[in-house]
């Protein structure tokens, strides 16, 4: 569980909950029209924009902004050197059903154990990502539009509010009914985009890079293994992928186990 979208996104509707509560009157921010005008147009506009698949597809994507979780870089790159010590010694067939935690790295492994050419695990890999990045992106895309239709619904709804008031100027008991539509459409749009749709779509775009760069390490680390590239330089190679943190961790942690 990502618990930094979990409390960022409960915590800020939880703020807006509680001002409207210690208010005077907090029914009157609940308004169906506005409701009707903001998310049932927010939606049918923003599926106009993709097709029903990529659409559905995005709302089962949202739940990797709540519920993600890739390997530790440095825990890989020791899996990775750990199955190239395997190969070195072993051959690629030593890899055979071998458990590992990633499907994309199970994969690759079974490509090596099948005898692929360096390119051609490589290109397969690569194409592998490309989709998978494909997939993420379309999800941000979704909730991006989201994030850019809510508040022109909302706007929409307020001139539509408008309109009904000034027609009816004559009738007090309308302006009351009217002004909240007019307004309320306003909120409702800018709290979707702001505290739900564009958060998401943020959170959607890091899972990308994340993704794809866990996938690109274990891409260079296959095809090394496959070049027959020594594992102590492969483990030197991968390096490359930790944080200057991390990198500055490991000596301490070799120094500590010897």
């Amino acid at each position: 569980m990502d618990f930094a979208t979990l409390i960022g996104l409960l915590g800020a509707i939880l703020l807006i909950v509680t001002a409207v509560v210690l208010g005077a009157a907090p029914d009157v921010f609940l308004n169906g029209a506005s409701l009707l005008i903001v998310v049932g147009g927010t939606l049918l506009v923003v599926l106009a924009k993709f097709s029903i698949p990529q659409f559905l597809g995005a709302f089962k994507a949202a739940v990797r902004a709540f519920k993600f979780k890739l390997p530790e870089t440095r825990s890989s790159i020791e899996e990775l050197v750990e199955v190239a010590n395997i190969a070195r010694k072993e051959g690629s067939l030593g890899l055979e059903g071998r458990e590992v935690g990633s499907p994309f790295l199970g994969s690759g492994i079974q490509m090596l154990v099948d005898g692929q050419t360096d390119e051609t695990i490589k290109q397969l890999l690569d194409k592998e990502r490309l989709m998978t990045l494909d997939y993420n992106r379309s999800g941000s895309k979704v909730f991006t539009a989201m994030a850019d239709v809510a508040p022109a619904m909302g706007m929409i709804g307020t001139l539509i509010g408008l309109v009904q008031m000034l027609s009816n100027m004559e009738d007090p008991k309308s302006i009351g009914p009217a002004m909240a539509v007019a307004l309320l459409t306003t909120l409702y749009g800018a709290m979707i985009a702001t505290m739900i749709a564009s958060p998401i779509a943020d959170k959607l775009s890091l899972r990308m890079t994340e993704e794809a760069r866990m996938q690109m390490l274990y891409t260079d680390a296959l095809v090394a293994i496959q070049q027959g590239i020594n594992p102590r330089v492969i483990e030197q190679m991968l390096s490359s992928y930790l944080t200057p943190k991390e990198r500055d961790k490991a000596p301490e942690a070799e120094a500590a186990s010897g």
